[in-house]
């Protein structure tokens, strides 16, 4: 019965609501300005959060995957599922309603040439619990993959107790598990909650953690990350990042317990650095057939050129899709790395998360198409340019042919 399933995609979901800029190329003080009437075009209702973005990636790329989470029964909720059922009755088979409980939404403003901005109701993920999880379900599958405890208030109290019973009653099926995270309000109770603790308890049951770089730098360097935020003065904070502290970062994580950390770094790429053969062999039922060409990596692989960009919503959640399904499906690490960076690429054309990704079978040509990768603009010191794989490998790199 077991790997009968292919994913499990639990945790954070909401309703993203996404209205239509009819013009871009302004500052935001002037676009958002009290007062002011900004007409729009339609507005794009779409289901969000890490269980619909990666989880219906997957599916989209031909995965047997079910859908974890937790909503109401309001009008709110009721969109929601006849989205997620429209894309598969099967994958919204699992997902827990609740009828006194609001669901999640996003309100998300992403005006052209502007990084997206995010007004967001957590609503029932605050009370999603290891509970919400049918354990039958994830003994069927060979992954179980769960998104975004920095915005489920349940998860990470008590210094992560519910997150990590979650995350050792999984693995203890013999599944392959996975967590992404999400970046909190800077100013919220989530950034102060203590990280080095939860990630203590947690890591050594994940196998592929996937934060992206801001998140992780927040929970585990904040007094860094501060800093790279005034010297951005309101810009971004990836063009002032080295590639020690991406490393340093991943580092911890793998002390932690981690098997496999893939830090998502926006528009320059995807960095990741693994453990060596044993943790790796001991990963689960997806882990890499080829463990040698899997173990004490380092890479760093730059993402594609994309000409026109109309939003970045879900592209991280959609990049771990490609990631994921790579994994399952037997694939070598550089062609995984080059899949999630193509599933994130594709993300970009559509207002929503899943209206750009492709079928399985044109990802795969497209990475074989080697199209045009986007320049690396921070700090490679130690690194060297693999000219055959089109991408970085670092100074603790031990590639075995």
């Amino acid at each position: 019965m077991n790997g009968n399933i292919d994913c499990v995609s639990a945790g954070h979901m909401n309703l993203d609501i996404t209205p239509e800029f009819l013009t871009g190329g302004r500052e935001v003080s002037e676009i958002f300005r009290p007062g002011k009437l900004i007409e729009s075009g339609r507005a794009v209702m779409s289901s969000g959060g890490a269980v619909s973005n990666t989880g219906l990636a997957l599916v989209k790329f031909g995965m047997d995957v079910r859908l974890m989470g937790r909503c109401g029964s309001d009008a709110f909720g009721k969109s929601l599922m006849d989205i997620l059922r429209s894309n598969s009755p099967s994958a919204a088979s699992s997902i827990h309603v609740v009828d006194d409980e609001q669901t999640s939404y996003s309100l998300v403003l992403a005006p052209p040439g502007i990084d997206r901005m995010i007004i967001h109701y957590p609503g029932a993920n605050n009370n999603f619990s290891a509970a919400d999880v049918d354990y039958s379900v994830v003994a069927s599958a060979k992954l179980f993959h769960f998104g975004y405890p920095p915005l489920m208030a349940g998860m990470i109290a008590n210094g992560g107790a519910e997150l990590e019973k979650m995350f050792r009653d999984a693995r203890q099926t013999g599944v392959t598990t996975s967590l992404d995270t999400a970046l909190p309000d800077p100013a919220g109770s989530a950034a102060k909650a203590p990280w080095t603790e939860i990630f203590t308890r947690v890591l050594p049951h994940v196998d592929i953690f996937t934060p992206s770089v801001e998140e992780l730098m927040l929970m585990l360097d904040r007094k860094s990350y501060d800093k790279l935020v005034d010297q951005a003065c309101g810009g971004e904070i990836l063009p002032l990042l080295e590639s020690n502290q991406i490393s340093a970062l991943a580092d911890q994580c793998l002390a932690f317990g981690a098997a496999m950390v893939v830090i998502k770094c926006g528009y320059l790429g995807i960095y990741v650095k693994t453990a060596g053969a044993d943790r790796i062999e001991n990963a689960g039922r997806a882990k890499p057939g080829n463990i040698d060409h899997w173990a004490c990596r380092e890479i760093f692989e730059p993402s594609y050129l994309v000409d026109k960009i109309a939003s970045a919503t879900g592209a991280g959640d959609c990049a771990i899709a490609g990631f994921l399904t790579a994994l399952i499906e037997g694939m070598d690490i550089d062609d995984a790395l080059r899949c999630a960076c193509a599933t994130g690429a594709q993300n970009l054309s559509a207002l929503n998360a899943l209206d750009g990704v492709r079928s399985w079978q044109e990802t795969i040509g497209q990475i074989n198409s080697k199209g045009e990768k986007n320049p690396i603009d921070i700090s490679m010191d130690g690194w060297t340019f693999d000219e055959n794989a089109q991408h970085y490998t670092g100074p603790a790199d031990k590639k075995v042919p």
